[in-house]
């Protein structure tokens, strides 16, 4: 019998609600190392996690089992919930509901891991890509 092969990449972008900047230096590491777990977990392994104070990249290749709105779903609802018991315990941190995800080529995998790791730089040299900074 054949193996199934399938090489799915997908680029998501959300933000904290009401684009709080929340995610300060402090718990940025931590957050983005449960969100790297989350999706380990899923077995939709990330490629790349970048992050200012107000919003989140996730690189990540899917498996064909589960939908970007599943992986999505998981990855945010478990990050608030680690965000709001165990780094800002002093009020429930909630994500925006709405989110953007693009399905990218293997291609253009490597171009866009960089875009994700390097969002500081991105953001403090001005304008950035905002197609892949809406998420509403």
């Amino acid at each position: 019998m054949g193996r199934n092969y399938h090489q799915i990449f997908n680029h998501f972008v959300w933000r904290t609600k009401e684009s709080e900047p929340l995610l300060s230096d402090e718990i940025r590491e931590r957050v983005h190392q449960a969100i790297w777990e989350k999706c380990k977990e899923l077995g939709c392994p990330p490629i790349a996690i970048g992050s200012i104070e107000d919003h989140i990249h996730l690189l990540v290749e899917m498996k064909p089992s589960i939908s970007p709105a599943e992986l999505i779903k998981s990855v945010k609802g478990s990050s608030s919930h680690y965000i709001s018991q165990d780094l800002i315990t002093d009020r429930p941190f909630h994500w925006q509901s709405s989110y953007g995800v693009f399905s990218i080529s293997k291609r253009i995998v490597p171009k866009t891991r960089d875009y994700v790791l390097n969002q500081r730089q991105h953001h403090s040299e001005g304008p950035v890509f905002q197609e892949l900074e809406r998420t509403e």
